[in-house]
């Protein structure tokens, strides 16, 4: 389904470069309990500079900067309407983790529905570091365990890479984590490679006073009991964040609504089939990386 709004604003976008160390990790997962000979896997980035470290899918990452891209295309002439396009790879995580450095407070970005949040962690993982030892790849490790967001996990972190930090929100081994496991074999983390590189951020994507449908927005900062709320709330009704966002969309905006056949369709059959579609997903993506956030 396309979303097209027909809006005339001003972009500005401000880019900060800095030296990142940045590590790819594989990242195998079964979404479904009920069906664990289907795994999937992602491309994972971990970030880490002077300040903290950013946790995120590496295609979402991509598709976001292709939509960015195209958006500072159509607006080089300053004020006109834009044609906002997804890409059809937008990438199967959404999720991202940031911590800040010394004090590492951990933040998770999850979405539900079009609404962003920012859950902050307010545990950390608590380790039992083993004598076990093996190479993975180039690196040699050491075993650690933890009990961390509803599950068992094992990670093999690595004295030769001086970084306290490691993939989604696991960080505090004297060495960073090459490979996390949980005990279940449904989440897997492996270090694949990594590079120096000039990472940029976009600071700031201002879209004027449009509503747009989670481009511009900023994440709401929560904790883990109000995300829990939230989440309760979207299981009971789809449909209620998108409706609470248009009934606040500007006079004069216009939204159009395609199915996947080009079909132009009404409100009522939107929402429909997006209460539809999210209820098919909660039953196929019943096996999240940390339960507990969302019992």
């Amino acid at each position: 389904m396309k979303t097209i709004l027909n809006v005339s604003f001003l972009l500005l976008s401000v880019l900060i470069f800095s030296q990142t160390n940045r590590f790819f990790y594989d990242y195998k997962f079964v979404p479904d309990s009920t069906d664990k000979a289907k795994v999937m896997n992602a491309v994972m980035l971990l970030d880490i500079d002077k300040n903290g470290s950013k946790y995120y899918s590496r295609e979402k990452f991509v598709s976001d900067s292709t939509m960015k891209a195209d958006i500072t295309k159509q607006m080089q002439g300053g004020f006109g309407n834009v044609n906002i396009k997804r890409s059809n790879k937008p990438g199967i995580i959404y999720t991202s983790v940031t911590k800040s450095y010394p004090d590492y407070k951990v933040l998770l970005s999850e979405k539900i529905g079009q609404t962003g949040y920012k859950i902050v962690e307010d545990q950390k993982p608590e380790w039992k570091i083993l004598a076990d030892k093996q190479k993975i790849g180039e690196y040699n490790t050491q075993k650690a365990t933890t009990s961390f967001g509803g599950r068992d996990w094992i990670a093999w972190f690595s004295i030769d890479i001086p970084f306290q930090d490691g993939p989604y929100k696991f960080y505090g081994l004297p060495g960073l984590i090459v490979k996390l496991e949980d005990k279940t074999g449904s989440h897997i983390m492996t270090l694949v490679g990594n590079k120096k590189t000039e990472a940029s951020t976009v600071e700031e994507l201002k879209l004027g006073n449009v509503i747009t449908f989670g481009i511009d927005d900023k994440d709401i900062e929560v904790s883990k009991k109000q995300f829990k709320k939230v989440w309760k709330d979207y299981l009971a009704d789809p449909t209620k964040d998108m409706k609470q966002r248009m009934s606040t969309l500007p006079a004069g905006a216009v939204v159009k609504m395609k199915n996947a056949d080009g079909r132009d369709i009404d409100m009522n059959e939107m929402y429909k089939n997006m209460e539809k579609n999210a209820r098919e997903g909660f039953k196929k993506n019943n096996n999240p990386i940390e339960p507990e956030l969302f019992k």
